[in-house]
């Protein structure tokens, strides 16, 4: 090693506790830091840096993985489950020694009196002794003991930092990682899984998951689901907030409540921690749009279809995945080894990718399954349409109906639930819901990409009666610039009258000042040709939608994307309640 201590060469370092981009086993991860040279002989010397340190830790050699990119390289290898805090401490060690450098003296823990320097800060042969004692202080071999009796009885076990939980739902038991019991001692006979469905894609997800969820229930399950907002047993929210991750699924296949289970899984879960189920009856991916490029090395849309399809390794074998016939990226990366069912706007479109497939003809939605056709109602009589104009809507449909059916549910009860779902604004909290205010139609949605924000604005298109149309307009801020540029762009073909920029504020800030989003947004308006004061700035989301209220009169069109939980909420309950007294045009609020 060198002799001099640098800033650290990576980005992120990060624990992988499940099947993942990478491999399908648990391991770590980082991403170099731009600007870092690592060459061929660099990463090969990362590369036995890892086979030593495995050596050293009686770890067997198992995956190892780099992945180059635009921005730097992702480096993983899989690790022991037990063992994972002390792997990303063996992937740093690995990376600045390949460097030929030294750590700084940065802290590792926290609530350390003394805070002890990275193993990186010494020579190697001191640093590979400090990770075999941190590896035995971590590891916990009666964990891993449960968790192989746990699949040798065909059951699904489930770990974090604090418990371990084996069978799901209402037979699921847990114990603290402290007490664990000896495999003797656990009830196996009492303890099962239960049937559930992974979720992801770039739009589509939180629609898709609650339908499913809902036809779980006409199926007279009880139906847990995680979600973007949050958990829900048998439709009433539990937990609020962001709960697309691992720690969201785990908390629902816990819940002694459920017996089945549907968990939305999210790009930055995948990526970070990886997935929870390997044994799931069904993974859906919606579709895949341009969203978060630049982060963990994903910059194009052939990365992000490879990201969405990792939920193909949460399958059981004989498990179903749903993929988007009308998406190039997932026709073109569906893997070749799975059973596949395909959904599309045109049941034909579907159906010339394989034998199961969901789709409309002649108006009418139709589940096919080796040439047996099912009827599911008429498209224009589905809610969650809006009399067909929302097409996003009519291919979450058809995502979900295919799903319902892996997970055993019957064409009927599948049509029955299509049929009122989405009727009342309570069905699909935060996406398209809709409101009649005295002549003023009002739409609240989650659109947060241009993808979606282009499909709200098709749905707008339909309901327009001349009337002026008003927009908010804000975005999170871990997207870069061209991003908002692009949103921009979607909102001027809707030619709205007048657009509210405002902040989604909170952590969807993330890094990004107060207000800077929404300046680059307006600049960009500006550019297309808006007036100035047509372009109001008002950064709490809540009060932008209160002044569009204000501004609005009879005949008008008020398009609303509200983001944040909590303002969704009150924007909401306010627009129920005017719509109870009978508000008009210039009343009060």
């Amino acid at each position: 090693m060198g002799d001099d201590a640098v800033s650290e060469p990576f980005e992120d370092s990060r624990r992988l506790t499940g099947a993942n981009l990478y491999f399908d086993g648990a391991g770590a991860a980082l991403e170099i830091a731009p600007g870092v040279a690592f060459d061929g002989a660099t990463q090969q010397r990362w590369r036995d840096n890892i086979a030593r340190a495995r050596v050293a830790l009686g770890w067997p050699q198992r995956a190892v993985f780099v992945r180059e990119h635009a921005s730097g390289a992702s480096m993983a290898f899989e690790a022991p489950l037990d063992q994972l805090y002390v792997a990303t401490e063996v992937n740093e060690w690995a990376l600045y020694s390949a460097l030929g450098l030294h750590a700084s003296d940065a802290p590792v823990d926290d609530e350390a009196e003394v805070p002890r320097p990275h193993v990186a800060h010494f020579d190697d042969e001191e640093a590979l002794r400090q990770l075999r004692a941190l590896a035995v202080d971590e590891a916990k071999p009666a964990l891993l003991a449960l968790i192989d009796a746990a699949h040798a009885h065909g059951l699904p076990a489930h770990a974090d930092d604090d418990a371990l939980s084996i069978g799901e739902g209402v037979s699921a038991q847990a114990w603290s990682l402290d007490h664990l019991p000896a495999a003797a001692e656990v009830p196996w006979s009492r303890l099962h899984g239960t049937p559930k469905a992974v979720v992801t894609g770039s739009n589509g997800k939180t629609t898709t998951v609650r339908l499913l969820a809902a036809m779980l229930r006409a199926h007279g399950l009880h139906a847990g689901y995680s979600s973007t907002d949050g958990l829900f047993i048998d439709g009433e929210r539990v937990e609020a907030g962001d709960y697309s991750g691992p720690v969201g699924a785990r908390t629902v296949l816990r819940d002694p409540r459920i017996t089945a289970a549907v968990l939305e899984t999210a790009r930055g879960g995948l990526l970070r921690r990886g997935l929870v189920a390997n044994d799931a009856r069904v993974a859906v991916v919606t579709n895949v749009s341009p969203d978060h490029f630049g982060e963990y090395g994903i910059h194009d849309l052939d990365n992000l279809a490879t990201v969405k399809l990792v939920v193909a390794k949460s399958l059981a074998a004989d498990g179903l995945l749903v993929l988007n016939a009308d998406d190039d990226m997932l026709v073109t990366h569906a893997p070749t080894t799975r059973r596949i069912g395909w959904f599309a706007l045109a049941l034909d479109v579907a159906l010339a990718r394989g034998a199961i497939a969901c789709g409309v003809r002649d108006g009418r939605l139709r589940l096919s399954v080796d040439g047996v056709e099912h009827d599911l109602g008429a498209i224009a009589a589905m809610p969650l349409t809006v009399g067909g104009s929302a097409r996003y809507n009519i291919a979450n449909i058809a995502a979900a109906s295919l799903a319902a059916f892996a997970l055993g549910i019957a064409p009927a009860a599948i049509a029955q639930v299509l049929s009122r779902f989405g009727a009342s604004n309570a069905d699909n909290p935060g996406r398209l819901q809709r409101w009649t205010l005295g002549d003023v139609e009002v739409l609240l949605d989650y659109a947060h990409n241009p993808d979606g924000l282009r499909g709200l604005l098709e749905v707008a298109a339909g309901l327009r009666r001349g009337g002026r149309l008003a927009l908010l307009l804000g975005h999170a801020g871990n997207r870069l610039d061209s991003d908002f540029i692009a949103l921009a762009a979607v909102a001027v073909q809707a030619r709205p009258d007048r657009v509210w920029l405002k902040d989604i504020g909170g952590d969807y800030l993330r890094g990004r000042a107060s207000g800077a989003v929404a300046m680059i947004l307006r600049d960009a308006l500006l550019a297309s040709g808006m007036a100035e004061d047509d372009l109001p700035v008002c950064l709490d989301e809540a009060q932008a939608a209160r002044e569009a209220l204000c501004w609005a009169r009879p005949g008008d069109l008020l398009v609303l994307p509200i983001h944040e939980p909590t303002h969704r909420d009150d924007v909401v309950a306010l627009l129920d309640r005017l719509q109870a007294k009978a508000w008009q045009p210039g009343d009060p609020l």
